[in-house]
């Protein structure tokens, strides 16, 4: 097996994707493209308001540029840390099924995605429990949510197809212990 270049992280709202994106970025050092701030970067160039238009933009971006535009864009700045030196490139927040299917063409063995899956009720209430300064959720629009990920942004696939999986529904502990069996198991620890 080939040591991946590229780790795509996905999952669902509230699943954990971002503690898992912050806890390889530390723990390998490697550099980390989050692609709701591509949206959030294309939202303030247009001179709109993020928690209002945030999105609209992102579903105008995929109208015009295609269902693949953020994995294009961060491919391209993947490309460019590579060729910079870096060793391993994190993806945080692969949404779609088209953007997973590009980034699989485009870098082929080089490219390995992770899932983080937790039950809906647990991720309910982080989401709830946020102090995110872009989005406040509430368990109704944590749902809508879900639904408008899976029905409009094609979710579920990069989900399922995942090549590797962390339940995150114990403590921080099991969840940095799964990750690191996963890093270990992909050379990078």
């Amino acid at each position: 097996m080939n040591t991946p270049k590229v780790v795509a992280v996905v999952g669902m709202t509230g699943s954990g994707k971002g503690t898992l994106v912050d806890y390889l970025t530390k723990t390998l050092g490697a550099q980390k493209i989050y692609f709701g701030g591509m949206v959030y970067e294309e939202v303030e160039r247009r001179g709109l308001d993020i928690v209002k238009d945030e999105r609209a933009v992102r579903e105008d971006m995929r109208a015009k540029e295609g269902p693949a535009v953020l994995a294009k864009r961060a491919s391209a700045r993947a490309k460019e840390l590579l060729a910079a030196g870096e060793d391993l490139v994190i993806l945080d927040g692969v949404y779609s099924w088209s953007e997973d299917t590009y980034l699989r063409e485009l870098f082929g063995e080089a490219y390995v995605s992770v899932a983080v899956v937790g039950a809906k009720p647990l991720r309910y209430r982080r989401v709830t429990a946020r102090k995110d300064a872009h989005r406040h959720y509430t368990l109704k629009t944590a749902r809508e949510r879900d639904i408008q990920e899976i029905e409009g942004l094609e979710k579920g696939g990069p989900i399922a197809y995942a090549d590797y999986f962390i339940l995150n529904d114990t403590s921080l502990e099991d969840f940095k212990t799964s990750a690191d069996g996963i890093l270990s198991h992909l050379g990078l620890l």
